[in-house]
């Protein structure tokens, strides 16, 4: 599969972008604002803090929205009957956050989400008339108001002795949400299904970005932007000893947006975390 590397500075980029976007549901920046060695830093804290008992009093709050969700209660993919094999924690601009680390992650979160809404923007000058007359208003209105956006700190721990049969970091799943803006992992692992349905490596070099379309924007633009279907692949030997770090911005609208025949995104939102908590 031919992924597009944007450099994020051309002058073309909100063109080419979109053009993967549409193609492939994925696409490859290069050149944009976030700082890598910030990214490093919240890989580095946030293992730590993966690791030390503090992270126990963070746990998931009772409406199951923030705070750390351990291995143990990690999401079912839609499909999946077994689990991930995952931990994460969830940062949003008014949710709680752990002392134990620096405001990183939050600076992360700031300068992502900018990112992540010139993305938007960019799909939105590039969306045809036809398609765009479809939606119940442009795709920049949609975050109005929006307080989903969210941060997920990732960790993939090292394999069990014993992984569950069809156990997986990750099983192949479709991202809810809008856009999902990733940086590079440290470890390898990440791989999107292409269209000839081969599954394709997505290569982890420091610095670049990974953009793909999640199911609301698939869902409000009747595919003409399609989600990208993606999975964590178990590592073998060694590599099977070490965590593997993420950090994805999800890109997400207002509660009351129509998506598509009067669902709102809350009401997909819902449909979904239901799906993940295997209630559904």
């Amino acid at each position: 599969m031919d992924v597009a590397v944007v450099d994020f500075t051309a002058a073309d980029a909100p063109e080419r972008f979109a053009e993967s976007l549409r193609e492939t549901g994925f696409a490859v920046l290069v050149n944009h604002p976030l700082p890598w060695s910030l990214v490093e830093q919240i890989y580095t804290e946030w293992s730590e803090l993966f690791d030390s008992p503090a992270i126990d009093t963070y746990d998931i709050d009772p409406n199951g929205e923030i705070g750390w969700f351990p291995a143990d209660r990690s999401e079912t993919a839609k499909g999946s009957s077994v689990p991930d094999l995952k931990e994460f924690f969830h940062v949003y601009d008014w949710s709680v956050y752990p002392t134990e680390v620096s405001d990183a992650a939050m600076e992360y979160r700031r300068i992502a989400l900018d990112v992540a809404l010139t993305l938007l923007d960019w799909v939105e000058a590039s969306t045809p008339p036809d398609i765009a007359a479809r939606l119940s208003m442009p795709l920049s209105q949609m975050m109005d108001g929006s307080t989903r956006s969210l941060l997920r700190v990732l960790r993939y721990p090292p394999l069990p002795d014993h992984v569950p049969v069809g156990a997986v970091r990750a099983a192949a799943h479709e991202d809810i949400n809008l856009l999902t803006v990733l940086p590079a992992s440290d470890q390898p692992g990440l791989e999107l299904l292409g269209a000839d349905g081969e599954w394709f490596p997505v290569p982890c070099d420091p610095g670049s970005l990974a953009i793909n379309g999640g199911e609301m924007l698939d869902l409000a633009t009747d595919g003409y932007y399609p989600a990208t279907t993606h999975r964590v692949v178990n590592p073998v030997g060694d590599a099977a000893l070490v965590p593997r770090m993420s950090l994805p911005m999800f890109l997400h609208p207002a509660d009351d947006v129509v998506l598509a025949q009067g669902r709102t995104a809350y009401d997909f939102l819902q449909e979904r975390i239901a799906e993940l908590r295997g209630d559904g």
